[in-house]
């Protein structure tokens, strides 16, 4: 017992001496934490890398790290607001005193900006410009670029054109500024503008540019930021610049993979076989009840799919001696969800960056290739998916038109019946190979003479080749007509875009009256040539069916002349100037002038806010501008001239058909379209910018349209023309906020949101005042030849829905044919349409959050749009008794039906124009970043990723996101599974 006693002390002795012994050889570390102006910052964490230990400053900012052992470190101090900083440390036995500054984290002002011919920091901005980074884009997979930034900067409206692969998205930049004109925001790669046109076998020009090259977009949305493109610049300017080598790296190596099913989430309400069955006995005749079938049929699940895509990177960046550079490859394989539908690119980038002449002499060579292979579904098989007999098979049993069912009339197949839908998948072969090269040399000369002085000449290009068939075989339901079939047609397009730029720019620093000076003035000419071969269409014979049209060429020239002039005062006050004078060849008054100038105030530096610990950025910001719009989408519509005739119209001499040519329309007096933009903006920051944003008022104004009007009888050789008329407006306000609530060592939390308010109005659309026109019929449905559901008239949103206004029943429910007599003649004549709501949203929202935790990263995107209409084309074409009552077929209908009891189509009823407002969760991403294994050589990230989690939305159609505001052959959005690895060697 003695003994045991004994060794127990014996024990805590030795803990005691061991315990000693380590504290006796191990240190501290202490100080306090300041800011620039020597006052304390609190809270600052401070640990020492590689290691648990840690600390908090106090309220009066002193901290203390104990128990480290002997030894060298790095100590880390970190804090919302401020630069972090890292400081070398040895520990001996004692303690030692380390005091901390740190500088107030500015990068968020002097972040450099890439503007039209330049670069700014984003402290001196007096325009509206808008930075996205690689750390800011949107997670998951990204088949076209304009995905990275979806939702990502307040006033601009990015809709995907559908789920397709490669399908893209529309953007819009603060409102559509043109009826007729593109609304598209001109798009400068790598200091290349290029055309928003695709080539043919493309469905999205901006698809053949990888994602994954892409460093970042400079969106300018205002007159005063996009003026300096002039006559390209009335829709915004998107500026997106690609990866590049650093002076001084070494050899880095990058692997990307990311692979994702993509699944349907939702389907187009039509009634099941059993629903179908009940209307056809109740409603349908002896002979309709006699053709239904036996089967269940779910033939929207027959046309889609399960469908694998992977989208793999590899890329070489560094520095040999004086040259940065960056190669990479990447090839994308995607499965659409339409079966058939599929997308195979394959791209490659170089950028070389040396500097010569000791650095006087600046080089910057971009080139950019891309090989993409298109197969496009018939989209037309969704309608059909739509429609078919829902009692049918899928396969008629025999070898008849591949094997289809199809509907039979006399033992021939009936040419007004729907078409199966999988056999027009199936057997229609449209396939097309596209090629794409951008690139360009640019040179940066600092003269020696004069180092704030430097040229600068750019000569790019950007080159696309598109070919493709469409082949559809004899045996095809789809291509059978009058004991024939089958149907094969060679489609080709080669466009050819030049650039030369050369401007001088000269950056003078005046310290004796605080001052800088930037002064940029330049020349620009940029070519378009489009090249586009006509091809006969021949049957499974090969005979001709439809006669090959005529060669086309068409070229257009831009000519400019720019300057800008950047002044800023005391670091506080700024001003902006820019004029562009543009010259083109679509117009006979080739030449107009777009000037813009702007004005902003650091109110924060003034003395009453300088020393301000909560306020840590206030700037005001004014603007006014005017820009121009060219891109009608016709190169000679003020220029008198001779076209061919259509092949149908040839003159037949003996044996021999001629084509014909004829006296084109058009309008010599054609001009620039001019917007003018007011812009009045407010940036702040608060606790060291750990809380900043954004808020801009704005206000455009569309002068001189070009609009497609009809010509007066007599007055041209045509119906109807492009020419000047009207007036337009978009006025709205921007909101953006981004702030990190919560900072700690181990855990962090980011978020940003921004809301949009737009609102458009036409102004006018006559070039005599008193003119009370209805306006422009606009937006064709399904249904008939010619049926327009949308407008464009006077004191009234763009594409608004021009309707009848239903009436209903006690019980809600619409009464078929009942409609309002709004001018009281007793009569419901088209007199009695009205004006209804429009497809624009008044607001649009996005909330992007972000959680990291040691080495885990949460984040979401959330998306809005409210205000938005759409016309459910789906429920008026086929939601009524008559969609199956033919006489030798059946036709489902849209189950809409069963809330409408309508026995006939209703096209223009506002019961279809429904609110499509939504919130939709655009991804959820997590991710685990191992850092750097394998001896410290390896980088290894992970992550997973599901897109279109979910929305939330009243419309009852398919998917509320229909940019146009019509819901007809919607290829619909995905939800997208996807996993990714990240590799840094």
């Amino acid at each position: 017992m003695k003994r045991t006693h004994f060794t127990r002390l014996a024990l805590l002795l030795c803990f005691i001496l061991i315990t000693l012994g380590v504290y006796a050889q191990s240190g501290s570390i202490s100080g306090s934490v300041t800011d620039d102006t020597n006052s304390p910052v609190p809270g600052t964490i401070l640990f020492i890398k590689g290691t648990s230990k840690n600390a908090v400053a106090d309220s009066v900012g002193h901290y203390t790290i104990h128990g480290i052992s002997a030894g060298s470190y790095v100590l880390v101090a970190r804090m919302a607001g401020f630069e972090a900083v890292e400081k070398a440390i040895t520990v001996g036995s004692g303690n030692v005193d380390l005091n901390i500054q740190l500088k107030t984290d500015t990068k968020g002002l002097s972040e450099v900006v890439v503007i039209g011919y330049g670069t700014q920091k984003k402290s001196d901005l007096t325009g509206s410009i808008a930075l996205v980074s690689t750390k800011d884009f949107n997670k998951g997979p990204a088949s076209s670029p304009e995905q990275l930034i979806t939702g990502k900067v307040p006033g601009v409206l990015i809709t995907s054109n559908g789920g397709a692969p490669g399908s893209g998205s529309t953007i819009r930049v603060r409102g559509g500024a043109s009826l007729n004109a593109t609304n598209d925001p001109l798009v400068v790669i790598d200091g290349v503008p290029v055309e928003n046109g695709n080539v043919s076998g493309s469905s999205n020009a901006l698809a053949m540019v990888n994602p994954n090259d892409i460093e970042s977009f400079s969106v300018l949305k205002d007159a005063s930021a996009t003026a300096i493109y002039g006559s390209r610049a009335s829709n915004g300017v998107v500026i997106i610049t690609t990866k590049k080598g650093r002076a001084g790296d070494k050899l880095k190596l990058a692997f990307s993979t990311n692979n994702a099913v993509s699944k349907v989430t939702s389907f187009s309400p039509v009634l099941s076989a059993s629903e179908f069955t009940d209307i056809v006995k109740a409603h349908g005749t002896d002979a309709q009840i006699a053709m239904l079938g036996t089967d269940n049929t779910d033939w929207q699940k027959q046309i889609y799919q399960s469908a694998l895509s992977s989208d793999n990177n590899l890329s070489i960046s560094g520095s040999w001696k004086k040259l940065p550079y960056r190669v990479s490859v990447g090839h994308l394989y995607q499965d659409g969800i339409l079966k058939t539908s599929n997308l195979k690119r394959t791209s490659g980038a170089v950028n070389l960056s040396p500097s010569l002449f000791d650095d006087h002499l600046k080089i910057n060579l971009n080139l950019k290739g891309s090989v993409a292979d298109n197969r496009f579904a018939d989209q037309g098989a969704i309608n059909a998916a739509n429609a078919f007999d829902p009692t049918k098979p899928v396969y008629s049993g025999n070898d008849k038109f591949g094997g289809y069912y199809e509907w039979m009339q006399n033992d021939a197949l009936f040419a007004l019946a729907t078409r199966n839908p999988l056999g027009m998948l199936k057997l229609k072969n449209d396939a097309s190979t596209v090629k794409r090269s951008i690139g360009n040399l640019q040179f940066d000369y600092k003269f020696h003479f004069l180092p704030d002085l430097h040229a600068n000449m750019n000569l790019g290009y950007d080159y696309s080749k598109g070919t493709g068939n469409t082949d559809i075989p004899a045996y095809a339901a789809l291509s059978y007509y009058n004991g024939k079939g089958g149907s094969f047609h060679h489609y080709e397009q080669e466009k050819q875009d030049k650039l030369f730029d050369f401007y001088l720019n000269y950056n003078k620093s005046l310290k004796a009256i605080k001052s800088t000076v930037s002064a940029t003035a330049g020349y620009s000419y940029q070519d378009f040539i489009t090249t586009t071969p006509a091809f006969a269409t021949l049957d499974g014979s090969g005979d001709t069916t439809t006669a090959a049209g005529n060669y086309s060429k068409s070229q257009h020239t831009l000519v400019s002349f720019f300057g800008r002039l950047n002044y800023t005062f005391n670091e506080k006050y700024m001003l902006t100037a820019t004029l562009r004078r543009d010259g083109t060849s679509r117009f006979q008054k080739h030449w107009g002038n777009f000037p813009s100038v702007a004005l902003a105030w650091r109110i924060k530096d003034e003395n009453f806010l300088k020393n301000s610990k909560v306020l840590s950025d206030l700037k005001l910001r004014l603007g006014y501008g005017v820009t121009g719009q060219e891109d009608i989408g016709q190169d000679y519509a003020a220029v008198s001239r001779y076209t061919w005739g259509d092949a149908a119209s040839s003159y037949q001499l003996g044996d021999a058909y001629y084509q014909t040519l004829r006296a084109a329309g058009y309008d010599q007096n054609i001009k620039w379209e001019q917007t003018a933009t007011y812009n009045i903006a407010m940036d702040y920051g608060f606790l060291n910018n750990r809380i900043n944003g954004s808020v801009d008022f704005y206000y455009k104004k569309t002068s001189d349209l070009l609009a497609t009007v009809t010509a007066p009888a007599g007055t041209n050789l045509t119906n109807t023309l492009f020419t000047n008329v009207g007036s337009l407006e978009n006025r709205g306000v921007e909101f953006i906020i981004n702030a990190t609530p919560i900072l700690t060592k181990d855990f962090s939390w980011n978020a940003g949101f921004n809301i949009t308010y737009n609102h458009n109005k036409i102004l006018s659309l006559s070039k005599v005042k008193s003119d009370t026109a209805v306006g422009f019929a606009t937006g064709g449905i399904d249904g008939g030849t010619g049926n327009t559901i949308q407008i464009n008239s006077t004191g009234y949103a763009i594409n608004s829905f021009y309707v009848y206004k239903q009436i209903y029943d006690k019980n809600g429910k619409p009464i078929e044919g009942l409609y309002e007599d709004r001018n009281g003649d007793g009569a419901i004549t088209a007199a009695d349409k009205y004006r209804y709501k429009s497809p624009n949203p008044t607001l649009y929202l996005s909330f992007n959050s972000n959680f990291n935790y040691k080495e885990w990263t949460l984040g979401f995107s959330l998306r809005s749009n409210i205000g938005n209409y759409i016309y459910n084309n789906q429920a008026s074409n086929f939601g009524n008794y008559k969609s199956f009552q033919n006489a030798a077929f059946l036709a489902n209908m849209s189950s809409s039906v069963l809330k409408t009891s309508f026995a006939n189509p209703q096209y223009w009823s506002d019961y279809y124009v429904e609110n499509g407002s939504f919130v939709r969760m655009d991804y959820l991403n997590l991710a685990y970043d191992f850092g750097r294994v394998w001896h410290q050589k390896l980088g290894v990230r992970v992550n997973a990723n599901v897109q279109n989690v979910f929305v939330i939305t009243k419309y009852s159609g398919q998917d509320p996101e229909v940019f146009s505001g019509i819901d007809n052959r919607f290829y619909p959005r995905p939800r997208v599974y996807s996993l990714g690895v990240n590799l840094d060697f």
